[in-house]
């Protein structure tokens, strides 16, 4: 292909010793195997990196072809061509769109993926399917990574099917749908980041979204997130991965919520569900390292907390020991893919009439606006009065600032306005609200853990340090408060 094409994929991670059993379940055709190079490129600064756009020139089969994708995730725009000289076409009319002449010619080699592919194209369920096996490794400087992945693209028909074979072969082997392309694992493999936990990535919003298109972008950045965390918690314990999982899911859950009026369907509440268990599988690892870093950062002579320290440990080790096994679980292949599915294919994409179409439809601007003063309202009605108010009252107020915020975060761009001060406001409120139901929760952890002794002793004083502090957090709730009701919305259209 050499205009512009939407490459639609399913990409899954898969142990090596698993591929030759995938590829005997998958539905009979020739299958081919070559051996693939594939050289990316970048500027010394990342500008494609930056732009979310991959660049390679693959060998094999005695061709060579260069290749510009651009986006990520399931759905990516793809450019191609097949090329005679060895270093790369300038003049390739996708490359000079994406940067300008002094930028192309900067372009070098960064980092090379060599693989042994055997795939077969076959139809299933109405749909052309290509299927790929890869085995090889991802190489740049003195760094390695293995490679051993599977790959379904769509090569015409609908997705659904290809959902469907997905399922089917992942009863055959564990496969973990993954949204990080060669390019990403390579460019990690570079800064690092390849086994980093995966931090929020802003969803890319622009004007010209439908709001339909807009929680899609936003579900698909979500799940990259929750995938690439359960990757780094397969392989080794992290405490930050931990968090960015859980925040993650916190984020898909809250967009869900926030767009229900457009992606309401019979499957919905099933996705909910799921994500529930998951950050319920990661609560109590959350809770106690959360308890664990207040407790060290406690500046106080008098308390002695030794005692408490082993059974803390302790208990931060099975809780975190539940969160590692949920991302290793079926359960846990399950929920990406069927979100996953449900995201790109669900019912709520063509359910009811033309009230449903209209809100599907709605220029993600106008849908933003309206999803963000309600948004807003909620908090502030809640809010009011912070300093009379209990304990319930500012945990809910601290769940609406949330939620404000991650409505925000992604929206911002979708307007003229500058959104920083308004979301900083809203994450600080927020950051003061959390300090305050820290303390609710350390109180019921406490009650969880059974102590005894000398570490009961040491738990209740911590306790009561926490709470003599209570007073001041409440003063900077109000005053985060009064900065958040001065910050005027940057939504104005």
């Amino acid at each position: 292909m050499s205009a512009g094409e939407d490459e639609i994929e399913l990409k899954f991670l898969c142990e090596p010793a698993d591929l030759a059993v995938v590829l005997a379940a998958a539905p009979p055709g020739e299958t081919q195997e070559k051996a693939l190079v594939s050289t990316y490129y970048d500027t010394p600064q990342g500008d494609l990196r930056k732009a979310r756009i991959s660049l390679r020139i693959r060998e094999g089969g005695g061709k060579r072809v260069q290749t510009l994708k651009r986006g990520d995730g399931f759905a990516r725009e793809e450019h191609e061509q097949t090329i005679t000289s060895q270093g790369l076409d300038l003049a390739f009319p996708a490359l000079k769109d994406a940067l300008p002449p002094a930028k192309r010619k900067a372009l070098s080699p960064i980092f090379t993926v060599r693989v042994t592919r055997r795939q077969r194209t076959f139809d299933f369920g109405g749909s052309s399917i290509e299927l790929a096996v890869d085995e090889g490794e991802v190489q740049a400087g003195d760094r390695a990574r293995r490679v051993s992945e599977v790959e379904l693209e769509l090569k015409g028909g609908d997705c659904g099917p290809m959902f469907d074979l997905a399922r089917q072969l992942s009863k055959t082997a564990p496969l973990y749908l993954s949204f990080d392309g060669k390019a990403t694992q390579g460019q990690g493999l570079i800064d690092g980041s390849d086994r980093a936990p995966r931090r929020h990535d802003k969803a890319p919003l622009a004007r010209g979204l439908t709001a339909a298109g807009a929680f899609q972008a936003i579900a698909r950045n979500t799940l990259a997130q929750i995938a690439a965390n359960g990757v780094v918690l397969r392989e080794a314990d992290s405490v930050e991965a931990v968090h960015q999982l859980r925040v993650a899911v916190r984020r898909l859950r809250s967009a869900i919520s926030t767009f229900n009026a457009v992606t309401d369907d019979d499957h919905a509440e099933a996705i909910k569900t799921e994500l529930k268990w998951l950050a319920g599988a990661c609560n109590e690892a959350r809770d106690l390292d959360v308890f664990a870093e207040s407790a060290a950062a406690l500046v106080d002579p008098t308390l002695d907390l030794a005692a408490l320290a082993p059974a803390l440990e302790a208990a931060r080790a099975r809780a975190h020991a539940k969160a590692c096994a949920a991302v290793a679980s079926g359960r846990f292949r399950d929920l990406v893919l069927d979100t996953t599915a449900w995201v790109e294919t669900g019912a709520w994409l063509t359910l009811g009439g033309k009230a449903s179409a209209k809100r599907r439809d709605l220029p993600a601007e106008k849908f933003a606006a309206k999803a963000l003063d309600r948004r807003r309202k909620a908090l502030m009605k809640l809010a009011e009065d912070l300093k009379g108010a209990d304990d319930e009252t500012r945990h809910q107020a601290r769940i609406a600032a949330k939620k404000l915020r991650y409505a925000a975060e992604p929206f911002a761009p979708l307007f003229d306005a500058d959104s920083r001060s308004f979301i900083r406001a809203v994450k600080g409120l927020q950051e003061e609200l959390g300090a305050l139901n820290d303390v609710a929760v350390a109180a019921e952890l406490i009650g969880r853990l059974r102590l005894k002794g000398a570490a009961l002793a040491a738990a209740r004083s911590l306790l009561a340090a926490r709470e003599a502090a209570k007073p001041k957090s409440v003063k900077g709730a109000v005053r985060a408060m009064g900065r958040l009701a001065a910050s005027p919305p940057f939504w104005i259209i």
